[in-house]
């Protein structure tokens, strides 16, 4: 009986070589170097994706570099420079500029430069508390009414049509001869009949998004309307939230600052730009006392124009069609 033998192995033959793996849709370095092409690299993150866009516009970049330089004036200024700004002067009366005060006194004697930085602290901080409370609550409105739809909807949406048909300036003019104006209720005044703008945009989005697939496989799981809200809705919809309040801030801070023009902000010894603008106004044509007015005035357009480069930039930074570059 015969035995079958084994085909004799042939010395000099090679395995083939395996060819490299390489992402899906990408080419091979040397294949992309034949065509004069630069190899494909790591996917860019979209917070990278975002800061590229918003880096692109220089004027939101020049906001942000004043914000911070204000920021630091108004917190960390009055660490450095120590000034009295509860007691009265009246031997500084309008005081002219000068190596002791370096932007003059007011006509109750305060340090004009460190009314400023106390002036700034009230109306960044209101301005800032008052956006976060409407934006806040007017999206998490907005988000309810548009997932609810329906009859709900409907009457949600004719309260703040009612809101925002009201002549809110005038009633919050109201609201500050009422309530004793402090920082806390100023942050009330303005946020209570702020929120219905926030509310209308994020009810529009969310109108978009509560037809996406993962909303309704959490209707299918049995999850409740809140859930879907504030697990999906909300931070689908950051972008409209972020970009809505850096515009609400510069709105609170014009807000803020008319009503301290008007005579309706905080009450003495605080302060706030408004208030410390309007006082320079009554010695307009009483002197050349221009210490009074341009520096609270420059401080509230440079402020607001800066939060409104901001907003410009994060809405395009925010843009699906941009981040996909």
């Amino acid at each position: 009986m015969s035995m079958i033998t084994p085909p004799p192995e042939f010395p000099h033959a090679t395995a083939a070589p395996k060819a490299p793996s390489h992402p899906a849709g990408t080419l091979a370095p040397e294949r992309a170097a034949e065509l004069g092409l630069a190899p494909a690299g790591k996917p860019r993150g979209m917070a990278r994706r975002a800061w590229e866009v918003f880096a692109e516009n220089k004027l939101a970049l020049a906001g942000l570099g004043f914000l911070v330089f204000i920021v630091l004036f108004c917190f960390v200024g009055p660490l450095f420079y120590h000034t009295d700004q509860v007691n009265t002067h009246l031997s500084n009366y309008l005081c002219r500029p000068s190596g002791e005060h370096l932007l003059g006194c007011n006509d109750l004697g305060y340090d004009q430069l460190g009314r400023l930085m106390v002036g700034g602290q009230t109306s960044l901080e209101v301005g800032i508390a008052a956006a976060a409370v409407a934006v806040l609550f007017g999206a998490l409105y907005g988000a309810l009414s548009g997932f609810a739809g329906g009859g709900m909807d409907a009457v949600l949406m004719r309260i703040v049509d009612a809101g925002l048909s009201l002549p809110y300036l005038m009633v919050i003019i109201i609201l500050s001869v009422i309530f004793h104006p402090n920082p806390a209720t100023m942050v009330f005044i303005i946020a209570v009949f702020y929120w219905f703008g926030p509310a209308r945009l994020v009810r529009g989005e969310t109108l978009t998004l509560r037809t996406r697939e993962y909303v309704q496989a959490v209707k299918v799981l049995g999850g409740g309307q809140l859930r879907s809200v504030t697990r999906h809705i909300l931070p689908n919809a950051v972008g409209v939230i972020i970009v809505q309040a850096t515009f609400a801030v510069a709105d609170s801070i014009l807000i803020l600052s008319g009503l301290g023009f008007l005579g309706l902000g905080v009450s003495p010894p605080a302060t706030d730009w408004g208030s410390m603008l309007s006082g320079g106004l009554n010695y307009i044509q009483s002197g050349n006392y221009w210490w009074l007015i341009y520096p609270p005035g420059i401080c509230i357009i440079l402020t607001c124009i800066s939060f409104n480069f901001i907003g410009d930039a994060l809405r395009d930074a925010f843009e699906n069609r941009l981040q996909r570059r």
